[in-house]
């Protein structure tokens, strides 16, 4: 393989000042989501993909997850409650989220805790998912080991013949062991890639212990060293 250390990009793009940041952290993540979106996917593929950080007893933990919903409250994703992640979660709510939008050369990070969403606003977006998926959170027992992959088609296959596909949201039932997970944010910093690695980095933090995304009075902005 090639020498990692000798791969390097120059950014330069753009220049992030505080002249040009909106005055909440939710104005200014979905201004540059809808960049990140309208960038394309040969740019930035999952504008929704993020990187979520945990920690349980054995240490820290991440990987990718998709961004499902933002509000004034925070970040929501779902997820098996039996999987890694939510363990983690139980053990410590406190979490992180990254999204790295490099193709425009943009990172998103957060910092804040984890709490489950209520359980009616899980089922409504569990009955918005695709057939396949809602089969797939019955399938899989996530995090869990598994001897073979058509270990997991041919329980799918059997999730199929129990709950037929009959293009009604009401034909597979959401699991109890399937939830969703609301981060609300303490830190949100939004960092631009410059040249010469003089990055930007400007940082919403809650002037108590967590904010409403969408109140300026909530939170103070400072600009940080790359």
């Amino acid at each position: 393989m090639e020498d990692p250390a000798g791969r390097r990009v120059d950014y330069g793009q753009r220049h992030l000042v505080e002249a040009d940041l909106a005055p909440t952290p939710l104005a200014q993540f979905e201004r540059w989501y809808s960049e990140a979106v309208a960038a394309g996917a040969a740019v930035v593929p999952e504008p929704n993909a993020m990187t979520l950080s945990t920690v349980d007893a054995e240490g820290v933990s991440a990987r990718t997850v998709l961004l499902k919903g933002v509000d004034a409250r925070g970040f929501v994703l779902y997820t098996n409650l039996r999987s890694r992640k939510a363990r983690g979660i139980g053990h410590d709510p406190r979490v992180s989220l990254v999204f790295g939008w490099f193709g425009v050369q943009r990172q998103v990070c957060v910092r804040g805790r984890a709490q489950e969403v209520p359980r009616e606003e899980t089922e409504t977006y569990f009955a918005s998912r695709p057939y396949g998926s809602r089969i797939g959170a019955w399938a899989s027992e996530q995090s869990a080991p598994v001897d073979a992959a058509t270990t997991l088609d041919e329980r799918a296959a059997q999730l199929r013949e129990r709950w037929p596909d009959t293009g009604s949201v009401a034909d597979v039932p959401t699991p109890p062991h399937w939830g969703g997970f609301l981060v609300r944010a303490h830190e949100v910093e939004f960092w631009q890639g410059r040249t010469s690695r003089l990055h930007d980095r400007l940082v919403f933090t809650a002037t108590g212990t967590g904010g409403d995304l969408d109140v300026a009075g909530d939170w103070s902005v400072g600009r940080r060293q790359p």
